[in-house]
């Protein structure tokens, strides 16, 4: 019996909801399934519509494109949630990577599953599983923060992280702008543990640091770029897996 390998359609269907992975850099990281739901849904949801377009344009895409992002009212879900419900097809994007995982769009997703609207994932580029591959410090248990805290909660967290003896990888997104404080917070709490510093991903200056804290806080002086950091909590260890 000829194996399947396709177990859903390549096409947007009428009434479905997509979660749609976009690159997270290089435009050419999109995935051919990804290009056709897009090129065939009704509505592309999008964070910023001028970031998507760009993307869209590149694959000569014209798709009708509304804006939601984290400030979206509840009154703009049910809107989507009536479009849904009209037969239409909706695809919601990210301005870089999966939707949801640290973007906005669960709220939309659980009114989606409470109405009985189908929901299909179309996975693609991520920033976290990037990160995690690239440094070699842990590649089975890891905790994801999404973006760090700031100031107080930031150390708080750390505090707190430093005394659960279940995590030991962690994993979090942080701005250029806040990285060097983040990076002394845990000098301080945690102690110059093995770090890796993730940066501008897939893009022409991809950077991926590996060392201490304390030699991240030397390399990094004005940081640039998006970036994602994945730090061991025992001291001195670098073991592949946990």
């Amino acid at each position: 019996m000829e194996e399947r390998l396709e177990t859903t359609r390549n096409f947007a269907e009428p009434g479905t909801f997509y979660i749609v992975g976009t690159p997270i850099g290089n435009l050419m990281d999109v995935t051919i399934r990804a290009l056709k739901i897009l090129r065939t849904v009704d509505v592309v949801l999008a964070e910023d519509t001028r970031r998507t377009s760009k993307l869209l344009k590149s694959y000569n895409i014209d798709a009708k494109l509304m804006t939601f992002n984290e400030h979206a009212s509840e009154k703009k879900i049910e809107e989507i949630i009536e479009i849904l419900k009209s037969g239409k097809s909706v695809a919601q994007v990210s301005d870089a990577g999966m939707p949801v995982i640290s973007d906005p769009g669960a709220r939309l997703v659980r009114r989606c599953r409470e109405e009985g609207i189908k929901v299909q994932v179309i996975p693609g580029p991520s920033a976290l599983t990037s990160a995690v591959a690239a440094c070699g410090l842990s590649g089975t248990h890891f905790y994801f923060i999404g973006f760090m805290p700031r100031d107080k909660k930031r150390r708080r967290l750390l505090r707190k992280l430093k005394d659960c003896e279940l995590v030991k990888t962690v994993v979090f997104f942080e701005s250029p702008e806040r990285l060097r404080k983040t990076l002394e917070d845990v000098l301080q709490i945690l102690g110059d543990v093995q770090i890796c510093v993730a940066r501008e991903l897939t893009k022409l200056h991809e950077e991926v640091f590996c060392g201490t804290v304390s030699e991240a806080l030397t390399h990094f002086k004005e940081p640039l770029g998006e970036i994602t950091v994945v730090l061991r909590i025992e001291r001195g260890s670098s073991d592949v897996e946990d």
